[in-house]
């Protein structure tokens, strides 16, 4: 079973801000606000917050839907999958409440264990997944 659109299009969106937080925080920015790279930082972290907040869902439902057995085993790692990308929603969320972001914020929210841990997380199943 490969995976479904919508788990694809979550795992692209959350890739895809992590992968642009990594130039953003080397650019060496005090702030979000005046730059074009700026302007676009706040949408890929909307896109990874939402994409975070529908991924669980979508994975318990490919797992039932795909009759994936044994199940418990599926069902224990998606929980893992759930707590990192809580964490990871957390500190997202935290970040965008900030009226500036830096470079050195967006350094720290990428070193972040949880974030790292959710993409490998998603890395894993995704390969689970696509040789199912």
């Amino acid at each position: 079973m490969s995976r479904n659109k919508k788990l694809e299009a979550h795992i692209d969106a959350i890739e895809e801000a992590y992968e642009f937080m990594l130039g953003y925080a080397a650019q060496g920015l005090d702030s979000d606000h005046g730059s074009k790279t700026g302007g676009e930082l706040r949408g890929y972290l909307e896109k990874a917050n939402a994409a975070m907040e529908g991924l669980v869902s979508d994975l318990r439902g490919l797992v039932e839907t795909g009759g994936l057995e044994p199940r418990a085993r599926y069902e224990a790692f998606i929980d893992v999958i759930d707590g990192d990308a809580k964490i990871s929603r957390a500190a997202v969320s935290l970040v965008l409440t900030q009226p500036s972001i830096s470079s050195q914020l967006i350094d720290n929210l990428n070193a972040s264990i949880h974030l790292r841990a959710l993409l490998t997380d998603l890395f894993l199943i995704d390969e689970v997944l696509n040789k199912t």
